[in-house]
């Protein structure tokens, strides 16, 4: 069984200001667009005010101003810098990667013997974090969409210990019982909500709707999200 693994940079963009600046640790900090109009990455801190993704700077002046939180612009020359740094670690243990952006990757495990594959999950972690300063989560499963998954596990669960391992079917399919069907990648807004009116709101449910089903409403894309759940 080939197995896929996603490393996912824990709010990346404050994670680098805060390797920059380590007085920020355990602060409230965001990060703003190129023009500084929206959220685009937030600390555990401002994520518990409830920030939201992309939410526009003007809607939180009060909370800025109540709570000190850090904002800060975009640096992307600091940011493309951690990200290769990040990347070249993640290399240094598996086969091969695929970039898939500035802060995610995919690991390919093949020929890694699968009874070693959860302590190098955490190995990994660990690793990435001691030589960039950069938090991950790292989800493995079967495919790239339940790794995606699993990597969001990590960061709902310290438990895991930034590693989360789903490989068994009975797992997978009580994890999907209760993830949300917005959460999934590749599900876009537009067929979350025509899933919602469908009675749709779980990853499991979506898998029980019939192949032909999901591709005359969801096109070949949506068909392939439903093959890999």
């Amino acid at each position: 069984m080939k197995l896929i693994g996603l490393a996912d940079c824990n709010n990346f963009y404050v994670s680098c200001e805060t390797v920059k600046n380590p007085s920020l640790c355990g602060k409230p900090v965001v990060v703003l667009s190129n023009n500084d109009g929206c959220v685009i990455s937030r600390s555990n801190e401002v994520k518990a005010l409830g920030v939201k993704m992309g939410q526009p700077l003007f809607e939180i002046k009060e909370l800025i101003h109540k709570h000190d939180i850090k904002v800060y612009s975009t640096n992307f020359t600091l940011y493309g810098d951690m990200s290769a740094r990040v990347m070249e670690t993640l290399k240094s243990f598996v086969p091969a990667t695929e970039v898939y952006s500035i802060d995610e990757a995919f690991l390919d495990f093949t020929g890694i013997n699968e009874e070693l594959i959860p302590d190098l999950g955490r190995t990994i972690a660990y690793t990435v974090r001691k030589h960039t300063g950069i938090p991950v989560s790292i989800g493995i499963s079967k495919t790239k969409t339940l790794a995606k998954i699993a990597s969001k596990l990590c960061k709902k669960y310290p438990k895991l210990q930034n590693s989360c391992f789903m490989y068994d079917d009975r797992d997978i399919n009580k994890v999907l019982k209760t993830f949300p069907i917005n959460d999934v990648w590749g599900i876009g807004r537009r067929y979350a909500k025509m899933l919602n009116e469908n009675g749709v709101s779980t990853a499991l449910e979506f898998t029980n709707l019939s192949p032909d089903w999901v591709r005359k409403k969801m096109s070949i894309v949506g068909l392939k999200t439903w093959k890999e759940l």
